[in-house]
């Protein structure tokens, strides 16, 4: 059975709007294409781009804790981030 959405999910801007080295947003985590189009995405797609945001603001946080940066990392480690609109190939 699918559960009803009763609210728009809200978009995660903090008005930040800055990107990273990477190419997603310092505030929100979200990439260029999710920002650009997030009003298009079906709430499904919302959820799941929330949840990227959360996994890259985890990633984030632990490079910061560790002393480093995000462009630190292995580059076998940041191929595996995923992204809604990059297709996998």
């Amino acid at each position: 059975m699918e559960q009803i959405e009763i609210f728009e999910i809200p978009s995660p801007c903090r008005g930040i709007c800055e990107v990273n080295n990477r190419g997603y947003c310092k505030g929100c985590f979200r990439s260029r294409e999710e920002r650009f189009h997030w009003h298009a995405l079906t709430e499904q797609q919302k959820r799941k781009v929330i949840d990227l945001c959360a996994q890259r603001q985890k990633r984030v946080m632990a490079a910061k804790k560790r002393g480093g940066d995000i462009q630190s990392q292995s580059t076998s480690q940041a191929a595996e981030q995923d992204d809604l609109f990059k297709s996998d190939t």
